[in-house]
């Protein structure tokens, strides 16, 4: 039997718990930001909304790493439990509406920067869960199934607003977040594990110069994919129905969900191919900007959506040979940093130029992209972790 493939990861011990867990506390990542927008939508205004939801994203890029940068230094129970404590009390915050949208969006605010970094956290696991040779088909089924919190997120948040209104929506995200957490930090690996004894530096892992470059190519992977959101929207409306956006969008996740299943029976070596990878996803991109009818636009943005994962893997698998020692845990909390970033600048970037045009909307994707493979095939011309010393990995 190949000891590479899906059913190797799931049959392990605890990895069907720690995977189930982590997608539940991360719901809100999807839920989130539409129950802040529905909320300040009904409370105050479609201005505030927009800025409930940035003010929710930003504290989420800030938190992250610094979150899982505690997690390094000490263990994962006491930071997650405590942080998803602190994003509840923000949406709580939120929830009750005092000090108007200001202290909604300081609430919001306080919400995403509590966020558990709980994929930071499950990518640190593989290697204690897995054998080598399986730890790419676990980075690559984590990737895959995590396009199943896109569609689900946002259906707790609709269901939970259609039967308690605005309120419960906020209510729903914070419960489902604390609850995958509790599941999560339950698994015995979770409390077992322990990041490395190293020296600490302020710069953490964005010391090695190489993964702060590679950081700036995901942020391009993520300015591809956010843009990618905007652009079908106004394709959706050029084409006379709004409402095709989302089935369009569906496609596209399901295409990445494909593309990771299928991933998951790659033999090691994903980081080598990450040029390679990259450089697919930006082909990915070109033929839709032939802007066809609505059907084989569908179709290529399923194909669009196939090299993400993949892409996705190759890019922790070298994060995992590029940090350091004792970092683990914050430079994978980097790289969703790094995607976020990316994807906000995306979406706000094609807002700009698709008024001039659904194509050119449509043809940042693929230039964003093109850039982060360049930015990947200087990354992985050079040698595995030439920045560490002896120094660097003593405790």
């Amino acid at each position: 039997m190949s000891s590479t493939g899906i059913r190797v990861v799931l049959r392990a011990p605890q990895v069907l718990w720690v995977l189930l867990a982590a997608q539940v506390g991360r719901l809100p990542s999807a839920s989130g930001p539409l129950a802040l927008l529905l909320f300040a939508r009904e409370s105050f205004s479609l201005v505030a909304a927009g800025l409930l939801v940035a003010a929710y994203t930003a504290g989420m890029a800030v938190g992250t790493p610094l979150l899982a940068r505690a997690v390094d230094r000490w263990r994962q129970p006491p930071v997650l439990c405590l942080s998803a404590v602190l994003s509840g009390v923000g949406f709580g915050f939120v929830a009750t509406g005092a000090f108007g949208a200001t202290g909604a969006a300081v609430g919001a605010a306080v919400a995403g920067l509590g966020t558990p970094p709980l994929e930071a956290c499950l990518r640190s696991l593989w290697p204690d869960l897995l054998p080598p040779t399986a730890v790419p088909a676990a980075y690559a089924l984590d990737v895959a199934v995590q396009e199943v919190i896109f569609v689900v997120g946002p259906l707790s948040t609709l269901l939970a607003v259609a039967l308690g209104g605005p309120v419960a929506g906020l209510v729903v995200a914070a419960l489902l977040q604390l609850a995958g957490t509790v599941a999560f930090v339950r698994a015995p690996a979770v409390r077992a594990w322990r990041g490395v004894p190293a020296a600490r530096h302020w710069a953490g892992p964005l010391r090695v110069h190489r993964l702060t470059v590679l950081l700036v190519g995901v942020a391009g992977a993520g300015t591809a994919v956010g843009g990618i959101a905007v652009a079908v929207t106004a394709y959706a409306e050029a084409a006379g129905n709004r409402h095709l956006a989302g089935w369009l969008l569906a496609a596209q996740a399901t295409g990445a969900l494909v593309g990771g299943l299928f991933y998951t029976r790659a033999q090691p070596g994903g980081a080598r191919r990450l040029p390679l990878l990259t450089a697919g996803l930006t082909l990915g991109f070109v033929p839709l900007l032939l802007t066809p009818p609505p059907a084989l636009m569908a179709v290529l943005l399923a194909i669009s959506g196939l090299a993400l994962p993949p892409a996705l893997t190759a890019i922790f698998l070298k994060v995992d040979e590029l940090a350091m020692p004792g970092t683990v845990a914050e430079a994978f909390a980097w790289v969703a940093t790094a995607f976020t970033v990316g994807s906000a600048a995306g979406s706000a970037l094609t807002g700009l130029v698709v008024a001039h045009g659904v194509r050119y909307g449509l043809a940042l994707a693929p230039v964003a992209a093109l850039l982060s493979t360049l930015i990947m095939v200087a990354v992985a011309r050079k040698a595995t972790r030439p920045e560490f010393n002896a120094a660097d990995r003593s405790g």
